[in-house]
């Protein structure tokens, strides 16, 4: 399984420090940011798992980060953990309404970290990202990168599979092509919108006859992954 991507944003290079060790034994890859700039430019190049925010930082908080990717559609659902060196309610509080997934009291033990970090993913990764997501007998399998339509195996190339991924996971909501681009092919790819058609067209083809029809056209915006009509 590919090691999840952890974005450690901290102004205290010795605090980056100290979780990046832990983190790297733990066996996930790490990135780091000192300040809410940078990491908010690191998020869109690199999409990583999750996010371990210090609360208390120069120039941007790491509050009024944690808002602002909340507020953007391509980082609303990136997990977000608070590292505040307060104790007190009322921060908690604040970083939770501000869309914090959880959050940890310096000083802390990376065993303790780690724990928390594991239990978040565990609880914002849907189906499809780690076990197999079916949908009318159309099963991906994100194990092994198979898919299958009734027990038979699909060929696709790794393009349109990354794309099924996704709609499979994020199924009944319309996406634009620039979503689409953002969230497949990444935020720092310059790609044609029309080449998201071509992709979606031999995505079609792949699933054949017995799922096409469940990627849908929606006129005026862009595609839809759904089992409804």
């Amino acid at each position: 399984m590919t090691a999840k991507t952890v974005l450690i944003v901290d102004d205290e290079a010795p605090i980056r420090e100290m979780i990046a060790v832990a983190l790297e034994m733990a066996d996930y890859r790490v990135l780091e940011a000192a300040n809410a700039q940078s990491a908010h430019a690191m998020i869109v190049d690199n999409q990583p798992d999750l996010l371990l925010l210090d609360w208390m930082m120069p120039g941007t908080s790491g509050i009024e980060l944690a808002r602002r990717l909340k507020r953007e559609e391509a980082t609303r659902e990136l997990p977000i953990i608070m590292l505040t060196a307060k104790s007190e309610e009322d921060n908690k509080i604040l970083g939770l309404e501000a869309g914090a997934d959880d959050y940890i009291t310096k000083p802390f033990s990376p065993r303790e970290l780690v724990a928390r970090l594991k239990a978040v993913l565990r609880r914002t990764t849907p189906k499809g990202v780690e076990e197999p997501v079916e949908v009318d007998g159309l099963v991906l399998d994100p194990v092994s990168h198979r898919v299958s339509s009734d027990g038979k195996p699909l060929e696709m190339g790794p393009t349109e599979y990354r794309l099924l991924q996704f709609f499979m996971t994020h199924q009944e909501r319309a996406y634009t092509r620039s979503q689409l681009l953002d969230q497949v092919w990444g935020g720092n790819v310059y790609v044609e919108e029309r080449t998201v058609d071509v992709h979606i067209r031999r995505l079609r083809k792949a699933l054949g006859d017995a799922h096409q029809h469940l990627v849908q056209t929606v006129r005026g915006t862009g595609y839809r992954f759904s089992s409804k009509g």
